[in-house]
């Protein structure tokens, strides 16, 4: 084997290792970068979205004249009286959910129990009891008969 062979051999397994790292880190980075980012927060049943969500083609089509406006629905009367507030069970009191994304409502106090629904992020609820480890929470939803389990320390009590 001559010289230059021998260089041919070294210069290619050096670009053949160079061109493996690189691959591997630019697969690295596309896969770091697709898991770094949060999640988009949930919308529950009981939400009404803020905004409407425009899709990407939407910005892309004309507007059309031709199409009818869909009638709003109309607000239903407020009452002239503000409600009386509910009465407490005794060692109840109201809180407000601080977790960003919102707390789930399970039938029982367990990661493993069944999602019931789910409690919007600074929304009023009232804790009726702890669980003896103290991990979860029982509440009932303000303004509504329904109650459910949510972890604890998602919550901040309300004066």
């Amino acid at each position: 084997m001559s010289l230059s062979g021998i260089a041919k051999f070294f210069i290619g397994l050096t670009l053949g290792i160079a061109i493996l790292l690189a691959g591997g880190g630019a697969v690295g980075y596309y896969f770091f970068t697709k898991l770094s980012v949060n999640p988009a927060k949930p919308i529950f049943a009981e939400e009404q979205p803020t905004k409407p969500v425009k899709s990407p083609d939407s910005a892309k089509k004309p507007a059309q004249s031709a199409q009818k406006p869909k009638p709003s629905p109309s607000p239903s009367p407020t009452p002239s009286e503000s409600p009386e507030p509910e009465e407490l069970p005794p060692g109840a009191y109201e809180a407000r959910v601080t977790w960003p994304e919102g707390l789930s409502l399970r039938d029982s106090p367990s990661l493993n129990a069944n999602r019931i629904g789910g409690v919007a992020y600074n929304k009023e609820i009232i804790i009726l009891k702890e669980s003896d480890d103290q991990k979860w929470q029982r509440v009932r939803l303000s303004g509504s008969e329904q109650e459910g389990w949510v972890k604890a320390g998602n919550v901040e009590r309300v004066d």
